[in-house]
């Protein structure tokens, strides 16, 4: 994945109102709602922030995934691990509301995707395979920018933009052209465009694809600083990547959940993450 400039106007406009103009045929939300106490189905505890509920995805007889069923609790920064075409990026989209799936539900906040997608959207940010960065704008251009499009104001804007400022460290290119940047600086970006908004809740897709081991680290580096405030569920192919910044895994291969655990979990019988990659993938 990259985060390459797009200069579709359309798309990104589609992209940012995907919740609102995706939503002008679901049934309209009422004007109190009240979010489910839902828990994580794993004891933990805490309040279950992300929810798959039986989400399947069919398009003909072809199925993107059928089934998934897991739960993400409040705190938790949870791997989605899983093959080229395992579903990894159908499951993140139906998630999000971005795709709406043929049978199941998805939870986001206690917020069901479908009929309350626009409560649901304001705990979330994303971050998807491809997300659109304009070349010609500058991070602080393109955040404001962003930022409006989603409704906030100047002034909320203005006290937010330090913060993901210096979380995502981007001082030292914040009024730099962002074709300019390197593609960490334009990963890091697009992550303080999904945390503008003070989300809850952030789904990647695949955050650190295609970047060097200098970028991964940096990237790492941020990912971990927000995973102390905020519940993650992030898609890689990279296993250090699980031990080093994930306390929960997710393997889904073709379209179905079929391991759910902590890392140690994975690797049980003495076995190393590679091996068991491998085991998961081929069944």
């Amino acid at each position: 994945m990259t985060l390459a400039g797009c200069s579709n106007i359309p798309l990104l406009t589609f992209r940012l109102g995907a919740f609102e103009s995706m939503n002008s045929t679901a049934t309209k939300s009422p004007t109190t709602t009240a979010k489910p106490a839902s828990l994580s189905q794993r004891d933990t505890g805490r309040k279950a922030m992300i929810e798959a509920d039986n989400l399947s995805k069919f398009y003909g007889d072809f199925a993107a995934c059928r089934d998934v069923t897991f739960t993400v609790a409040q705190g938790e920064v949870a791997a989605f691990l899983g093959p080229n075409g395992a579903g990894k990026s159908t499951t993140m989209k139906l998630l999000t509301g971005y795709v709406a799936p043929s049978a199941g539900t998805a939870r986001i906040a206690g917020y069901n995707m479908s009929t309350h997608r626009l409560e649901g959207a304001k705990q979330l940010g994303y971050l998807p395979e491809n997300g659109p960065l304009y070349p010609d704008m500058t991070p602080r251009s393109l955040l404001t920018f962003f930022g409006k499009a989603r409704g906030m104001t100047t002034q909320q804007i203005d006290d937010r933009l330090p913060t993901v400022v210096d979380l995502c460290k981007l001082g030292s290119v914040i009024g730099k052209p962002i074709g300019k940047l390197s593609k960490g600086f334009r990963q890091r970006v697009g992550m303080a465009q999904v945390l503008l908004h003070e989300p809850d809740v952030l789904i990647l897709d695949e955050p650190t694809a295609g970047l060097d081991p200098n970028q991964i680290r940096e990237v790492r580096d941020t990912i971990r600083r927000i995973g102390e405030t905020k519940t993650i569920l992030l898609s890689t192919h990279i296993l250090q990547e699980v031990e080093a910044m994930c306390n929960r895994v997710i393997f889904i291969n073709e379209g179905r959940v079929v391991f759910d655990g902590t890392p140690a979990e994975l690797a049980a019988d003495d076995k190393n993450l590679d091996e068991r990659y491998y085991q998961l993938s081929v069944g």
